[in-house]
Parts: structure tokens; sequence; C-alpha cells
């Protein structure tokens, strides 16, 4: 037997029978029929955002959460339009996420008629699949083809476009037993071939490197990578979306490479006769300037998704896959190899690592003004919260200081926008992790100009009982901006002042600790380097609100170490005008 229903019925069923939990959206008028029966949902929890875009960051703090995908709603025109930035961002960071819009009815489509846009095609480059649905009987088979497109192969967003007429139609509700998706076979399984040929390579080689992407995250391959690692003894560094898939604290992990990445983990690729790259894709950030990435290196590179193999950085051994199985078959591969007598010898290399990360640890200068170093607040934060918190950041120098002076031993515990760079990702994206992981501290690691993009759904953090702590980051400026022009316009500091830390008369614009307690939160500051710790353990003691804490800090500090941008990883600096001595460490 089916039921008869409206369309707007069929897509709540269809998002229970999905296993959907909670969805986080806005009404309007073209999406309002899905709402009525939202209303009567025994098994979704729609929680009211104060923006589209929170709602889509939201969903991505979810997703990452539980490895589910996140669910956003939205209506049509300006609503819909207002998700194309966490949309992208989902996009380029692989991040499993189903977007539902409505549309205009039918007859309007195509009409410039009130609060219409072309959300399919506007969306088309940035989505892994939309659908725009004109028909309440096409609403289950699509729901359940969206939610497997966006969590299977490479993850990625999925947006649902429904005309209103479609919500407000009568239909049978139909739940597909099967999809059928021609041309959607994602390949999971590697060649056997090539991973022993990856293999061999790892026993030949005298400069090894595993170089672990956020592919590795998203399949859940944390295990694998460590057993593979430890059974070779090779180093591994680890990108900014792949923090925490590696311990921190092993022996092992050079930390984190790219343009703000360790001396080691930089210098470990730069001098590599090997690299077996795992769910990674060669990007800008991480190669610098590409034809010198690496010139010595033999390179393999496994990846769920073929469009990324040989894209920047040509593969000599290309392995197609799910990063859990690639691991699981080259773990068996290696071990046939050592059982044979095939091992690697990796001393001197080892040696020479060893050397970078003593000579040049990561640091930081004590700013003699005494002021508060933002890295010293990060780094308490880590180690008085502990590896068990989720940290998530924004986009600039507190997202770099995040990822270098918190040690993340666990999978999913830093969260950040990392290929597109959002500003404002912070608090929606912390309120969707906790949201996702009600039991586990969430920290927002932000900045005072992100902050001040999204801290809006602070209130509905307040309203709907999350308890997320928001660490501001606050040096007055657009840190990361004010950066590049002091390195690179001659410190002509245009339009980056943003008045949030105190000017001369003591006046802060706006001040976060009234606009805290303004959204129902409690608001605390913090301005001296002996009051850090009472003052994160004061955040950690509250419970039952959501906390804002205002660390102002000295607006000076930069991000070291760096490459600067279209250079050479070779010419990476680890203080302002101090580079390696390259020569001396060969």
């Amino acid at each position: 037997m089916t039921d008869q229903m409206t369309g707007a019925q069929s897509l709540i069923r269809s998002l229970e029978h999905a296993g959907v939990d909670v969805v986080f959206g806005i009404p309007g008028g073209a999406i309002l029929p899905a709402y009525d029966p939202l209303y009567d949902s025994r098994k979704v929890r729609h929680i009211l955002m104060r923006h589209e875009q929170g709602a889509g960051h939201a969903a991505e703090g979810y997703a990452y959460a539980t490895g589910k995908p996140g669910v956003c709603m939205a209506t049509s025109g300006p609503g819909a339009t207002n998700l194309v930035t966490p949309i992208a961002d989902a996009h380029m960071d692989s991040v499993p996420m189903v977007a539902i819009t409505g549309q205009v009815a039918t007859p309007s489509i195509g009409t410039d008629a009130f609060q219409e846009a072309d959300i399919s095609g506007i969306t088309m480059p940035i989505t892994k699949h939309n659908f725009l649905v004109k028909r309440a009987e096409d609403i289950p088979r699509t729901i359940a083809e969206a939610f497997h497109i966006a969590s299977t192969g490479r993850p990625g967003p999925v947006l649902v476009d429904i005309a209103k007429d479609a919500l407000q139609g009568e239909a049978a509700f139909a739940w597909p037993n099967r999809l059928d998706l021609p041309g959607y076979r994602p390949v999971t399984k590697p060649h056997g071939k090539q991973v022993r040929e990856a293999a061999r390579m790892i026993a030949e080689a005298r400069r090894p490197v595993l170089y672990v992407g956020g592919g590795v995250l998203r399949a859940g391959a944390h295990q694998e990578l460590r057993i593979l690692a430890e059974l070779t003894g090779v180093p591994v560094v680890s990108t900014l979306m792949a923090r925490g898939v590696f311990p921190d604290t092993h022996p092992q992990s050079l930390g984190m490479p790219g343009m703000h990445g360790t001396v080691a983990a930089v210098g470990a690729l730069q001098k590599a006769d090997l690299i077996v790259a795992l769910g990674a894709r060669f990007d800008d950030r991480v190669t610098g300037r590409l034809d010198t990435f690496a010139p010595d290196a033999k390179i393999v590179h496994a990846d769920i998704d073929p469009a990324e193999i040989s894209k920047n950085r040509h593969a000599d051994v290309p392995i197609v896959g799910d990063c859990r199985e690639v691991l699981a078959d080259l773990v068996v591969a290696v071990r046939k190899d050592q059982s044979e007598g095939r091992q690697g010898d990796y001393a001197a290399w080892w040696a020479q690592l060893d050397r970078l990360r003593d000579v040049y640890p990561l640091g930081y200068d004590v700013p003699e003004d005494g002021s508060l170093a933002p890295q010293h607040v990060i780094q308490r934060l880590g180690e008085i919260v502990g590896p068990e918190a989720a940290y998530v950041a924004g986009v600039g120098q507190h997202q770099m200081w995040a990822a270098q002076f918190v040690s993340y031993d666990n999978p999913g515990t830093f969260i950040n926008s990392g290929g597109l760079g959002t500003m404002g990702f912070s608090v929606p994206a912390a309120l969707g992790a906790q949201v996702g992981a009600p039991d586990r501290t969430t920290w927002a690691v932000d900045g005072d100009g992100c902050f001040q993009m999204t801290n809006q759904e602070l209130a509905t953090c307040a309203v709907e009982n999350i308890p997320i702590k928001v660490a501001v980051v606050n040096n007055g400026n657009l840190g990361m901006v004010r950066q590049w022009q002091t390195l690179f316009y001659e410190g002509r500091y245009s339009n980056t002042e943003l008045r949030t830390a105190p000017d001369a008369k003591k006046v802060r614009i706006p001040d976060f600790v009234r606009l805290a307690e303004a959204y129902g939160c409690v608001g605390l500051r913090c301005e001296r380097a002996e009051d850090v710790d009472a003052t994160i353990e004061k955040a950690m003691a509250i419970d039952d609100a959501p906390v804002v804490v205002d660390f102002t800090v000295n607006a000076d500090a930069m991000v070291w170490p760096m490459v600067g941008p279209g250079i050479s990883n070779d010419n990476i600096q680890y203080a302002r005008n101090m580079a390696p001595d390259w020569e001396h460490e060969d």
C-alpha cells in the first residue's frame, strides 16, 4: 500500500526515511508548504537559524561531527542565493551536505517572478549534483538519490530545488528500494598492481614521506594510516584538512606542510625522493611554486576522485580508490614485502628530519609592550581544554595559529574552511558540530573580522540551548590581510583596522562582551597573559549557556613559518627575514 500525500508531506517523510535528525534552515514563501508537515515531525528537529549562510555552515559542522550529510533548507531567490557560499565551501572541502530550496511555481519559472533565482544554474559548478523537482511524485526518489550522491564516492554538496506547486500537489509516496543512477559508479577498490608497486617504491626509497590529506578523514581511515606509518617507519605530514587524522604527539608526525607549515614538514616534502599522497590534491597552499615542488620525488597518488590524480603533479603510480581500502591493501602489500626481506632503511633520513624539528620548532615572540600574544592564548586553550574537544576555526591568522598551536590527536577535532577560506565559518559551523556531538565540548576559535560576519547565530545558540564556546582572537584588524600589508605593501594599512580593540579613549566598536550578553550568552574578556588560564577555566565551568571570550591580543603578531605567495617552498622563512640553511641541512 502507498499513502497519498502532498509533496511537502512527502519531502518530510523522505527526510525521515533518509535518517535525518536535524535540519538547519529559515522558512519563506516558496518553501513554506514544507514547514507545515515539518511542524508535526517527531523525528526531524528543525533549528531556526538567523541567516541562510549560517544554516549552510551549521550543516557542514554537523557533517564533520557525525560523518553524515548535513541538511540545510531555505526559500527561493535570496534565501537560496545566501546558501551559495556554504555550498561552495562544502564543495571545496568535500563535505557531505544536502541543501533543499523552495522554487517558484512551475508556470512562473523563467518569468523573473518574485523571489525567483535559477539556483540550479547558479550552483552547477559548485555542487556534486543538483536537481530541479517539478512533480510531487518525484520527491522521494530525488531525496534518496541526493543523500546517496552526497555521501558516497568523494563526498560533497547536493542541491534539491523544489517548485512550490510540487510541494502543494499530491501523489502517492513511494520510497525507492533501489537507486538507478547511470554513470555514477564511484570506484572504491584500488587496483592491486598499483598498490603492490607503491609498496615496492616505499621499500626502495631513501627519503619517503606520507602526505596525508582530508580524503583520509572523509574515509574514516585514521587507524589504517597509523598501522601503515608504524609498519614502514615513514614520516607523516598532515594537511590543514587532515589535522588530527595522524596524532600530533606521535613521534613520526612532522606536522602541517604548506604556506604556514612547519619547517620539518615543508623540508621533508622538498627533500623527499618519494611522496605517497593519500587523499590530498597538491593544492597551491601546500606546493608553493609548483614547478619547484619536491623536485626529486617520485609520486604515488591515491584518491577516490580520478580527476584529482595528476591534475597538479604527475603521478608515477596513480591509485583510484577509497583511502581506507587503499591503506588496508597497502598494509597487506608492505607486510608481504617485509616478510620477503624488502624493507626500507630510513635512519639517515630521520636524522636529517629530527635535526629540522630540533633546530626550527614552532615558536613565537612575546610582545615587548606587555600585550597578549595570540599564540599563547590558543596554545593554552588547547592544553587546558584537551584533545577530546572540537576546535572550529574561522579563516586567517587565528586559523593558522589554531592549526599550529593546538595538538590534535583525534580525527575530526579540527574543523575549518580550507579550500574556500570562508570568513564567517566558525560560529555557525561550531553550532552544527555541537548539535551533531552534544556530549563533546566545542570551541569556535574566531577572529574579530570573521566573528562579525555570522555572530548573529549566537542568538540561535542561546534560544536552542546549544552551549558552544567562542574564543575571539581580537587584534582589532583583519589580521592576515594586515600581515600581508606589512610584508608586501610597505606597511600601508589600507582598510584593515576594525576598531574592535580599544582605541585611545578605550572605545570598542562593537564591545564583544556586551554583544554576547545582548544575544543571551555569557561574555568574558581577557587582556593579560596572567589571566588566560583562569579565563579559559571560567568559560569551561559554564555549561548551561553559550560563552564568548574576547581575548584582546597584540595587533602586530604574525603567522610564522611562511612561504610567500608564488615562491618556492625552498624559500620558507621561520621568522621575518630568517630562513633555514638548507645547504647545511643537506
